[in-house]
């Protein structure tokens, strides 16, 4: 599962480093990215140009009947996506990059009650290339106002050896070779697709444990990620590696 990011990398940075085009400002960079949010996205237009655009973290589906479920539905399963009613059809249609500079998992610590989170990142310093899905909702007159809505979901798998210590899930994260086939709209081919969809080898990560400051979504700045001890329940948090 991936249920909290970090983007700090600027748009422009993204969509050269992506070969996109772009219109998104540069942004202030969030350490804390969480779902329901609007996250930038690789996509494929409907001419086959790749583009970089905001897109709403927590997929809804086209035949919802409001954007309600989306919290729910942040996450989907490489190994079920193409069937899954919710998000078969973006699976062989609309697929995309979501772009993150890192994410966070929460592990169970001997001497905490409250799990202990870590940040895992790139070990070159460059983004990472989620493999997600996405849609587009059309409202009706029953649906709040909200006339339309574009969003994604990460696809998640089984973990490589460095993240299964940490979580039974990661997400699928996609090579450089393979980002143009992934993100073409006219390929349909689902075997092909799937065998995309396999753990990063553990040579590509990082992780270290972080302040338990990530947990609350009003937090966001730079220490987030920076490494911290873990302290036992009822002691000060310290700063300073484990692990």
């Amino acid at each position: 599962m991936c249920g909290r990011f970090t983007s700090v990398t600027t748009s422009s940075e993204l969509a050269d480093f992506f070969e996109a085009d772009s219109d998104l400002p540069d942004t202030e960079p969030n350490f804390n990215v969480t779902p329901t949010s609007d996250i930038r996205v690789v996509h494929e237009d409907e001419n086959g140009q790749r583009r970089l655009n905001f897109m709403f973290w927590g997929l809804v589906p086209s035949w919802a009947e409001s954007p309600a479920s989306a919290s729910r539905l942040i996450n989907a399963r490489s190994e079920t996506a193409a069937t899954k009613p919710s998000f078969r059809s973006a699976f062989r249609r609309r697929r995309c990059i979501i772009p993150v500079d890192g994410f966070y998992e929460w592990v169970s610590h001997p001497d905490r009650k409250k799990k202990q989170p870590v940040y895992i990142s790139s070990k070159y310093s460059r983004p990472l290339a989620f493999a997600g899905i996405w849609e587009t909702w059309q409202g009706s007159a029953s649906s709040g106002g909200l006339e339309s809505l574009t969003s994604c979901a990460i696809l998640t798998g089984p973990p490589n050896a460095l993240i299964s210590p940490l979580h039974d899930r990661m997400p699928m994260i996609l090579e450089r070779d393979r980002w143009s086939d992934w993100l073409d709209r006219s390929s349909e081919d689902v075997e092909r697709l799937e065998a995309m969809l396999e753990p990063a080898p553990e040579d590509w990560l990082q992780w270290w444990p972080v302040s338990l400051r990530v947990n609350s979504v009003h937090n966001n700045d730079v220490m987030l990620t920076e490494a911290s001890a873990v302290t036992p329940d009822g002691e000060a948090e310290g700063q300073g590696r484990l692990m």
